[in-house]
């Protein structure tokens, strides 16, 4: 018996659209960012996938893409598990700047550093290092264990914090997970063993 379980990036945001550094600000979703979401959801559907379990962080990108996936599944009543370890990427003082600003402020080398190195955060930051510090123990306690009893979960949360997911399943390297491009409203299924171990990854 293999468990399911869906990552979903959260739909196109404000600053997404604006090329801002996000992190742990609160924009909305943009109507393309709404629709990339209920895309998925017609998706998910279409596959007849039903979940067990609904997970998300505090940020209201990702909590909408998840209200706006149920909605067209037709899943209603369900509760809803959110978690600021489910959070993206704290940017620290990054976080509200233009990146091409930051760019000139900093200069690009180090502004690539910041968002392309694993383990060097921004000022007052977070590395995806640090991400997945606070993540994968909150998913191998909480979330696994579903898993390996056969359930289907179904996360939706942000580009670095399922980065940090997709590493563990998938047993990447650094330099491996950032090249991960994640895309807006896109999901990832795996199948989960018994054992707790990646079967199979299926892209829909």
């Amino acid at each position: 018996m293999t468990g399911t379980l869906i990552l979903v990036r959260h739909g196109q945001s404000e600053w997404n659209l604006k090329n801002l550094f996000t992190g742990w600000r609160n924009p909305n979703l943009t109507e393309l960012g709404i629709e990339e979401a209920r895309a998925t959801g017609k998706a998910l559907k279409a596959k007849g996938i039903v979940p067990d379990l609904y997970y998300t962080s505090s940020l209201r990108r990702a909590q909408h893409t998840l209200d706006l996936m149920l909605e067209e599944m037709g899943i209603a009543n369900v509760t809803i598990i959110r978690n600021t370890a489910l959070n993206e990427r704290d940017y620290g003082d990054l976080s509200g700047l233009n990146k091409d600003d930051a760019r000139a402020k900093w200069g690009e080398e180090q502004v690539h550093i910041w968002r392309r190195s694993f383990d060097v955060p921004p000022p007052g930051g977070e590395s995806l290092k640090d991400t997945a510090a606070r993540t994968l123990p909150y998913y191998e306690a909480e979330i696994l264990p579903q898993l390996e009893a056969g359930k289907t979960v179904l996360i939706a949360a942000h580009g670095n914090s399922l980065r940090a997911l997709v590493m563990a399943i998938e047993g990447l390297t650094p330099e491996q997970i950032l090249a991960r491009e994640i895309g807006t409203g896109e999901p990832t299924v795996y199948r989960i063993g018994p054992d707790g171990k990646l079967v199979e990854r299926v892209m829909l």
